[in-house]
């Protein structure tokens, strides 16, 4: 199957704000960068199709199949916000991960530790975000996950350490053949890795393409030939163009 994730028809409302209908598919083999301006849904989005908040309105595929035991074995999701126990060691979050997938595969996990330079005893709090968020990484890895979810994976670190990651990502789907789908406010990194993007603003998906086809198109809109993700994101909030 060539669709990883199908979202179809995704609404939540709250008082002040409301996802519009988000629609969107995530191909096999993709990095897909999911943009937006902070507030403009990003996060809503991602949570409720991990069902962590319950949406008013959804149909919502993993492999062709609603989220399940199964569907979960085969996903892993690496949050902004984290997940971890702040006072365990690595070892420790680790077998708790690991309980939870039948294919886990510890000696893919001790080599990504090793590549990751990271210490098994040491504990999560100690960990600077960038370790953090390496760590998160071979938990996704050591089972094999076909599809990575990522909530503004670059958020706080440093430059290098964001263009690390990003060519990790880069290594990673070349070599997994899985799909990565990450949010971000950080154009710069996914203009360097995105396949594919997908712009939400004020709730609502605003365009979903290849990278290529996206700025191919907004070039001549903008009669810029060096426009790049950046601009026409920029071009669309301030509301000077919209698509019909």
């Amino acid at each position: 199957m060539d669709t990883v994730l199908e979202v179809s028809n995704l609404s939540k409302k709250y008082n002040d704000f409301c996802l519009d209908k988000v629609s969107f598919k995530i191909k096999k083999g993709h990095i897909v960068g999911f943009i937006g301006t902070n507030g403009s849904g990003k996060s809503t989005t991602i949570k409720s199709i991990l069902s962590l908040i319950k949406s008013d309105n959804d149909k919502i595929e993993f492999f062709g199949k609603k989220l399940s035991k199964d569907t979960k074995n085969r996903l892993a999701v690496v949050l902004d916000d984290g997940y971890f126990y702040e006072t365990l060691k690595l070892e420790e979050m680790k077998k708790i991960v690991a309980a939870s997938y039948s294919n886990w595969d510890e000696d893919k996990y001790k080599k990504l530790i090793l590549k990751f330079k990271l210490n098994n005893n040491q504990k999560l709090k100690t960990l600077s975000k960038g370790m953090k968020m390496k760590f998160s990484i071979a938990l996704a890895l050591a089972h094999n996950a076909e599809l990575i979810i990522m909530d503004e994976p670059t958020s706080g670190l440093d430059p290098l350490a964001r263009a690390q990651l990003m060519e990790f990502l880069k290594e990673i789907v070349a070599k997994e053949k899985c799909s990565i789908f990450f949010s971000t406010h950080i154009i710069s990194d996914l203009e360097k890795v995105a396949d594919d993007i997908i712009f939400i603003n004020n709730g609502k998906i605003i365009f979903e393409d290849t990278k290529k086809n996206i700025e191919e198109k907004y070039r001549k809109i903008l009669k810029n030939e060096n426009a790049g993700i950046e601009d026409i994101m920029l071009y669309q909030v301030k509301g000077e163009w919209n698509e019909d």
